[in-house]
């Protein structure tokens, strides 16, 4: 994956950036160390961790991952099966650590989710447990969730179960790695049939009318010396959206299996009103790439390419269509409205137990549907309290991410007040509020007066509030007016 550079004499600013990004830990009340009683249990769970019966310890899953991940949740295999597919997707066994209704059940519950901060990681559990003995590392023995699927030859699944399972992956792939060794085709077979399979659930997420946004990710990355940041920003590569489909796949398992058993926790999304369609559609027929709603909106996305100005701010404008999504517990009744429109079916969450709490609730639920057990007490009777959680833990990390971003983008440019620089227009101008700011998306607090946009620049990577009258989708040339690492606050005017 490319990298943005950052300018040398954002040195100037580090201690500036360092204090800004550590009182983000503050400001949002983040968790801090782990209590004792819960790392004492964390580490007895692993001490005393038995191994289940079943052993599939002889096939050879493997990991894809970030190259500098270590919470691994899941490992792959997939093999041929006549003229479908086998696919085994092993998830970490989370809840095998967890003793319910002690501290360290009730630490994840206060925490919900792990959060990612510039300045390092604040897990949803102990590392013994997230970084060590739960994550399915290469070579280490594990207990987990293993989804065992059978596929037609169209990648459509035929049979699914689910039940736990002793594992050992043979490799850790990044996907870097995993992509270069598509693209120069040495890449072991699992993979070729990752790519062979992923393919064709596009296609299948395509007929079914679901939707991907994919839009260019930008990560704040850290030197590795622990120095300098920089915001890494370029589109995904093929090899993660067919990963991804796997692990669509699977929660959409998960969610059919919870409503045949009329008991569990969706993750769903309402379809885009009539309003937002409408605005949408205007919206791309002013950037000259329309939109005639004969196809599906999410069709019309798979069709956009980021690196074209006027379609990166149709990918930005579509964000509008990606609202509303909550989670729907239910026991004993199928709740009226199942379905996440931009997968285009049910779906829950269910295969990132080290990072995000429901998805240990989920599995034990479905492990025990597809095994005709008792579903245990403790997972049934917190379902009514999970979508708060999770609610307000997903805010937060919400916050986190546009705050630390703001506060490196202010510190990539606050060496550089008054300097001209080429943009794209992400959101056309719009009256002034009085509270200035990057309106669209949070950033900063300015007081301009007049019409004001979202622009765009590409180095360093920085996404900002610029005063003037302008129109989505156009280039621009901008200056630097203030920066300021403390307060987040980034604004540009426009020259041209």
């Amino acid at each position: 994956m490319s990298h943005h550079r950052i300018a040398p004499n954002v040195d100037d600013s580090s201690d500036l950036l360092a204090a800004a990004l550590a009182a983000l830990r503050t400001e949002l009340e983040l968790p801090g160390e782990y209590p004792p009683e819960a790392v004492a249990e964390a580490r007895q769970a692993v001490e005393t961790l038995e191994l289940p019966a079943q052993d599939l310890r002889d096939i050879p899953f493997v990991t894809i991952d970030p190259a500098t991940s270590t919470d691994l949740d899941q490992a792959l295999f997939i093999d041929r099966a006549g003229d479908g597919y086998k696919v085994l997707y092993a998830i970490a066994d989370v809840p095998s650590f967890v003793v319910p209704g002690g501290a360290l059940d009730a630490e994840t519950r206060q925490r919900g989710q792990t959060f990612y901060a510039p300045d390092g990681r604040i897990p949803l559990h102990p590392e013994v447990i997230s970084e060590n003995a739960g994550s399915l590392l290469a070579d280490q023995d594990c207990s987990a969730f293993v989804w065992d699927f059978d596929l037609d030859a169209e990648a459509e699944v035929q049979s699914v179960t689910v039940a736990r399972a002793a594992v050992r992956s043979r490799a850790k792939l990044s996907y870097k790695g995993a992509q270069q060794q598509i693209d120069d085709d040495t890449a072991p077979a699992v993979l070729q049939l990752l790519k062979e399979v992923g393919l064709k659930r596009v296609e299948l997420e395509r007929r079914r009318g679901g939707a991907s946004l994919n839009m260019p990710e930008q990560e704040i990355v850290q030197a590795t010396d622990g120095g300098e940041y920089r915001i890494a920003a370029a589109p995904s590569l093929p090899v993660e959206d067919w990963n991804a489909q796997i692990s669509l796949m699977t929660g959409m398992a998960a969610a059919q299996m919870m409503l045949d058993g009329k008991v569990g926790i969706l993750r769903t999304m309402p379809a885009p009103d009539d309003r937002s369609l409408l605005h949408f559609k205007r919206q791309t027929s002013a950037l000259g790439k329309p939109w005639d709603g004969q196809v599906s909106y999410g069709e019309y996305l798979r069709t956009l390419d980021a690196s074209d100005p006027k379609q990166l701010a149709i990918l930005h404008s579509a964000g509008t269509l990606f609202r509303g999504a909550g989670y729907t517990p239910f026991d004993g009744e199928v709740p009226a409205n199942v379905i996440q429109a931009a997968i285009g079916a049910p779906y829950a969450h269910t295969t990132a137990p080290l990072r995000r709490l429901i998805d240990r609730f989920v599995l034990v639920i479905c492990e025990a549907l597809s095994n005709n057990h008792d579903i245990p007490a403790w997972a049934r009777e917190a379902l009514p309290s999970l979508p708060e959680i999770m609610a307000s833990s997903d805010q937060v990390a919400g916050r986190l991410e546009r705050a630390a971003l703001d506060t490196v983008e202010a510190a990539l440019v606050a060496n550089h007040i008054g300097q001209e620089f080429d943009a794209v227009v992400i959101s056309g101008s719009k009256p002034s509020n009085g509270a200035g700011s990057k309106a669209s998306n949070g950033n900063g607090n300015g007081n301009g007066n007049g019409p004001f946009g979202v622009i765009q620049i590409a180095e360093p990577a920085v996404t900002a509030r610029c005063d003037g009258e302008m129109e989505s989708g156009t280039k621009v040339r901008v200056r630097l007016l203030k920066a300021d690492i403390a307060s987040r606050e980034i604004r540009f005017e426009l020259l041209s």
